[in-house]
């Protein structure tokens, strides 16, 4: 926590436009508009009725996303798939898996798209081939990776699986307990036993997303941790801007651990919500010298009232216990 107190700063993120003619539609609206963008991109198609696929055909790399409709639409001001941000930049392909629904991608119909995938040497195309997702999407995204031997996985809070079975604890999906985990590209761990290097992004403060994450214990599995980070990891990482630096060294098949402890330190640097919270647990814990320290930081970079007078009350507390002489900037 020290180090966190040390490496606090605290820079704005810009604003991103918005697109309000994409927000403003019903699902079934907003389906139609990104089928006629992604035939536009490349290929758009329908997986059954839950699913849709959509390839951006570009480079020799391959990021395969996975998302949901409902993430796009709450996450992303353009209402566009985040795949297609993430490669617009660097002229590389993007094949983007949405879910309609919190399915877990859990379908036939999908099972049978990757099977023609793998039938037309889809993936050999390539020179190099990332699967990533967040949350549902990771579980897909680790899954799924067994089609393409040597991928790299990216995977944000992961599942491993829901079979009541092996995570009966874990009961925040209970219409999920009902689907099979046991069939085709079903537990997720085994699935990436192909795989070249995978990296389960979590915080292990989160005890059910902790519990997930121990069940990733294949040897090329690297644990990326963020303490006191929370929930809602993909949209704090991307706020921080860490994600999009984590997955353009990814494709580029560079990625390291020591990576991406060096940008999700440089990004909680600057986020202020991740700053206010480790106020709030330094003030609960009445450790007023390290509320100080996180203070004088701040402050150091932004007029921040908040801080300013957490300082204050800290300076006043450690007078009174005669802990310290007070610090000032």
């Amino acid at each position: 926590m020290q180090d966190d107190v040390l490496d606090a700063t605290a820079n704005e993120t810009a604003p991103v436009k918005t697109t309000l003619d994409m927000a403003d539609l019903s699902l079934d609206g907003w389906l139609k508009r990104i089928e006629d963008l992604g035939e536009d991109r490349g290929y758009f198609e329908p997986l059954g009725s839950r699913h849709s696929a959509i390839l951006t055909d570009e480079g020799a790399t391959l990021i395969v996303t996975f998302e949901t409709a409902r993430t796009i639409r709450e996450g992303s001001d353009s209402q566009e798939p985040m795949g297609w941000e993430l490669v617009e930049d660097n002229g590389w392909s993007n094949l983007c898996l949405i879910a309609h629904e919190d399915s877990w991608f859990r379908d036939p119909a999908v099972y049978g798209y990757f099977d023609r995938l793998v039938d037309d040497g889809f993936f050999e195309d390539f020179d190099h081939v990332v699967f990533y997702g967040a949350d549902m999407c990771a579980y897909a995204a680790a899954a799924f990776s067994v089609v393409a031997p040597g991928a790299t996985v990216i995977a944000v809070q992961p599942q491993a699986t829901l079979d009541p079975t092996v995570a009966g604890w874990d009961r925040r999906f209970p219409t999920m307990r009902r689907v099979s985990f046991t069939d085709r590209y079903g537990y997720a761990p085994d699935m990436l036993e192909g795989a070249g290097q995978v990296f389960v992004i979590h915080d292990p403060e989160e005890t059910l997303d902790a519990m997930h994450a121990s069940l990733f214990t294949r040897a090329n599995v690297t644990h990326l941790t963020c303490p006191r980070l929370g929930e809602d990891l993909e949209a704090k990482l991307w706020r921080m801007e860490v994600l999009p630096d984590l997955l353009d060294a990814a494709g580029r098949d560079v990625l390291t651990a020591i990576d991406f402890h060096r940008a999700y330190r440089q990004g909680r640097r600057g986020n202020m919500p991740y700053l206010r919270t480790l106020l709030d647990r330094l003030q609960k814990q009445g450790r007023h010298r390290m509320v100080q320290m996180l203070c004088n930081s701040v402050l150091r970079r932004m007029n921040a009232p908040r801080f300013r007078r957490a300082r204050d009350s800290a300076t006043e507390a450690l007078k009174k216990s005669r802990e310290i002489e007070p610090l000032t900037l």
